[in-house]
């Protein structure tokens, strides 16, 4: 008696559906890379137009990210981007915040 191989998704945190998600992993990859940068430019006063953007960007892409991920490792990924973004963005909006010093 032959058994179909199906993977073992019940015990991996990372559960997967065995499909590909390109434009989920595209998300979430952007996601991630907009929060560290967002994070990582909020230490220094001078880039909070570079903080404030990022993170706002960081964000928007997340949250459309979490409404269409279809995977625990998406969530995952998307969560920790937004919260670096979230993070870097009211950090950035403290210093100068979006548009300061170009506008009024």
């Amino acid at each position: 008696m032959t058994q179909a191989l199906r993977p073992n998704t019940a015990g991996s945190f990372f559960a997967t559906d065995g499909k590909a998600h390109p434009l989920q992993d595209a998300l979430t990859v952007a996601t991630l890379v907009l929060g560290v940068l967002s994070f990582a430019t909020s230490f220094f006063h001078g880039l909070h137009l570079l903080t404030s953007w990022t993170g706002l960007l960081g964000i928007i892409v997340g949250m459309y990210g979490q409404w269409i991920s279809e995977t625990t490792r998406e969530r995952t990924g998307l969560i920790l981007g937004l919260g670096a973004s979230g993070v870097g963005f009211l950090i950035g909006m403290a210093h100068g915040g979006l548009f300061g010093g170009l506008i009024g």
